[in-house]
């Protein structure tokens, strides 16, 4: 698929998408947004922003998600990274995914849209990055693997329940994941 096609197609699943709340809305909205009045949306060379794909990555049974205390951040947060020119963003999720745990075996909960987010990232001197968006597409991901492999992203991997993830993520972002999480899994 070409990238016009893919943007066709993934500007779709957005218009399909139903948030879960006013602020996620907005989040969708600015993507959509940003969809259609720009080109090479999903290349880290677009100054103004990309296009990114997430993973909130639980285990068979659904009780458990794996976050990642990312290096560069230093903070727990979910797995996910650029698209770097590819409009298949739920293949990306799921690459990312592997990457950053090590798992093999990691597949897609129902191939729908989880969450979408649109984030600022700061300006980077050393990258001679300016400001810009991350404009995430998330994906709720399992795996049948138990050990994971911890990457040269990470300064940790942990495998925890809703409880614990409610206590080691602030942002109203991945709180959103988990609050969406535990009406999925009936937790």
């Amino acid at each position: 698929m070409n990238e016009k096609q893919g943007k066709q197609k993934l500007i779709r699943q957005l218009e399909a998408y139903v948030s879960y709340n006013d602020l996620e809305r907005k989040h969708r909205d600015h993507i959509l947004q940003f969809l259609t009045e720009h080109d090479n949306n999903f290349r880290r060379s677009n100054l103004h922003g990309h296009i990114t794909g997430s993973a909130w990555l639980i285990n068979e049974n659904g009780t458990k998600v794996l976050l990642n205390h990312h290096k560069k951040l230093n903070m727990w947060m979910n797995f996910g990274g650029h698209a770097d020119g590819d409009t298949d963003i739920l293949a990306v999720a799921i690459k990312e995914a592997q990457e950053e745990s090590g798992f093999k075996e990691v597949f897609p909960y129902d191939g729908t849209i989880f969450d979408v987010d649109a984030h600022v990232i700061p300006a980077r001197s050393v990258k001679n990055e300016p400001e810009h968006f991350h404009y995430d597409i998330r994906y709720l991901l399992c795996t049948t693997e138990h050990e994971y492999v911890i990457s040269n992203e990470s300064l940790d991997l942990r495998w925890v329940n809703v409880a614990e993830a409610s206590g080691m993520l602030r942002s109203d972002s991945l709180v959103r994941m988990i609050e969406k999480w535990s009406v999925i899994a009936d937790l």
